[in-house]
């Protein structure tokens, strides 16, 4: 049976960065994934002519100048810029918060008559130092784009009270006095031109990939296979939850193909009042700009994780934070196993901090001195 320097588990970003790097200088790699498919939650799938991200929208954005070189190796980028859009029962917002959005709140005209209106409602709410993210997103926005833009969408999207969730989550909110569109402050911005999949596959060409392969159903054998393991699964389902299981929140997605060629005219819509049981619904052909004669939209709505279910955001609060903090004492222990990426860390990233952080990793451990990993 071949042996291979590392085993990678998963073929996600972090785990097709690691793979792609390693093989480069010369290390025998074999990837393993779970999925029938390759490229993670970044997978996409051709309906009806139409790229489609089947976990969820990926907007590849980052000033990152190291990784924007690294991954437009591997496909050609658009110039695809996040704009969405925001449905308070009908009536429509710009997203991010812009001077769009407080003239049609307020009917205010000026940056400095928006600014003072904030000001205005935020002294009225007496908040000095926020300690949750109600008063966070109150001290950003205002109560009244708060409570129509900001309440119903995050507490459907993380299954708890504002007034539980710490201020952190948003503090990254973009709000500009001006009528810039574009939801990210990045240099760079895109979507790969024919998917995140056919990306990936380029990252993983040449590499050995086993798909449909459970990594902890054969741990054992799995093991035997490689001298090291670059492990980007759950952290917790790796030790079998012997501390306890770390919480997530996971999404289920309804998508469908209409006989339209335009639903709603954009690449993503946020329902943001309470009622509406979907957060948000993405049209997929937005993404690439498609003039198909048809259209796919998929509809998300966000639940708390349980076994079997797809983690998607980990809940980062004080409790889960300990929890974690305890789980990477024990990986810590396991000399030939390298966790990373998302599930491994126990941390939302976007993807651009996942490459950096694997491209990091694979200084460390290839020790490649002569040029970075993959440039």
């Amino acid at each position: 049976m071949e042996h291979y320097d590392y085993l990678v588990v998963g073929s996600g970003l972090y785990g097709a960065v690691f793979a792609h790097a390693s093989q480069k200088l010369g290390k025998s790699v074999l990837v393993i994934d779970k999925r029938p498919n390759i490229a993670g939650n970044v997978y996409t799938e051709e309906i009806e002519g139409i790229i489609v991200h089947k976990y969820g929208a990926h907007i590849f954005h980052t000033n990152n100048k190291k990784v924007w070189e690294y991954i437009t190796q591997f496909a050609e980028f658009n110039r695809f810029t996040n704009s969405p859009v925001a449905n308070y029962h009908g009536e429509l917002y710009s997203l991010p918060f812009n001077m769009y959005t407080f003239n049609k709140m307020w009917g205010v005209v000026t940056p400095e008559e928006a600014a003072a209106k904030i000001e205005e409602q935020k002294k009225a709410a007496s908040i000095s130092e926020p300690r949750n993210l109600e008063e966070q997103a109150i001290s950003l926005v205002g109560t009244d784009i708060y409570k129509k833009l900001v309440k119903g969408y995050t507490e459907k999207q993380w299954g708890r009270s504002c007034e539980q969730l710490p201020a952190f989550i948003i503090k990254r909110l973009p709000v500009r006095l001006t009528f810039d569109n574009n939801y990210f402050n990045a240099l760079y911005q895109g979507i790969p031109m024919g998917g995140y999949t056919k990306m990936v596959a380029n990252m993983l060409k040449g590499i050995e990939v086993r798909l449909g392969v459970d990594y902890l159903e054969h741990k054992v054998e799995l093991d035997a296979l490689a001298d090291k393991v670059i492990y980007t699964g759950a952290i917790d389902a790796y030790f079998g939850y012997q501390l306890g299981a770390l919480e997530y929140r996971s999404v289920r997605f309804e998508t469908e193909v209409l006989d339209k060629p335009n639903f709603q005219g954009n690449a993503a819509v946020n329902y943001t009042d309470r009622e509406t049981p979907w957060t948000r619904i993405i049209e997929h052909k937005c993404f690439e700009f498609g003039n198909q004669p048809k259209t796919v939209i998929s509809r998300e709505y966000s639940s708390e994780w349980k076994p079997g279910d797809e983690p998607y955001y980990p809940v980062n609060d004080e409790k889960n934070s300990k929890l974690y903090a305890e789980y990477k004492k024990l990986a810590e222990g396991e000399t030939r196993v390298i966790f990373g990426g998302r599930l491994g860390e126990y941390k939302y990233h976007d993807m651009d901090e996942v490459i950096a952080s694997a491209l990091e990793m694979c200084d460390r451990e290839l020790n490649s001195e002569k040029e970075e990993p993959g440039v």
